[in-house]
């Protein structure tokens, strides 16, 4: 279905359709018709420790969320109900933020951290810790190698798989980072499997 043809139709119509399956393009759609909506609920906004792309992006996931729970027979109308779920997100990612329950949504990855949902012990850390022979005491990694070794990782990465892996670290699910990105969930899982292979080659080459 071309553009034209979206808009001859009502969100609504559009909306039925992507909760269907019945066209993959109609989602991409709605997020770029919307994402004006989500401009405007972010402007005023401000997150401590954050970007301005930070808070569109919670934006854009509101948005996310709004495609998928509307109900036409239980909502008025879905841009009404897009912009609550776009402003709830928003003001969700503020209240966290500001009680400092969590991390701040700009966030680096850290080498303690978790890189992969599939293997709860691939740490950077650990990464490195399995491929050395030394003794305990020379398995230390100070503050200064982990800044090199993060360096060099970053170095590697493309554009798009330093924003993914950000992304994964911060917490947010394939979907969401998909939302964000503009990737398909795919994209995002084959991004994540490179970074993984450029990190143990950063790793291996270091022994």
């Amino acid at each position: 279905m071309n553009s034209e043809e979206y808009k001859a139709k009502t969100d609504e119509e559009i909306i039925e359709l992507i909760h269907k399956g019945e066209d993959k393009y109609a989602q991409e759609y709605m997020l770029v018709k919307y994402k004006p909506l989500v401009m405007a609920c972010s402007k005023s906004c401000f997150i401590s420790g954050a970007e301005k792309d930070d808070v569109i992006q919670e934006g854009m996931i509101g948005l996310y969320k709004a495609i998928r729970d509307f109900v036409a027979e239980k909502n008025v109308g879905f841009y009404p109900f897009a912009k609550m779920c776009i402003e709830r997100q928003i003001a969700t990612a503020l209240k966290t933020a500001n009680r400092q329950k969590h991390k701040p949504l700009n966030e680096s990855y850290s080498l303690d951290k978790n890189i992969f949902e599939d293997d709860e012990e691939a740490t950077y850390i650990e990464m490195l810790k399995s491929r050395t022979n030394e003794s305990p005491e020379n398995k230390y990694i100070d503050d200064e190698s982990k800044r090199m070794l993060e360096e060099n990782v970053m170095a590697n990465l493309s554009a798009m798989e330093k924003k993914v892996l950000s992304l994964y670290l911060k917490g947010k699910k394939y979907t969401e980072i998909a939302i964000i990105v503009e990737k398909d969930e795919k994209s995002i899982d084959n991004a994540l499997q490179r970074i993984k292979k450029k990190i143990s080659k950063i790793v291996a080459e270091r022994q």
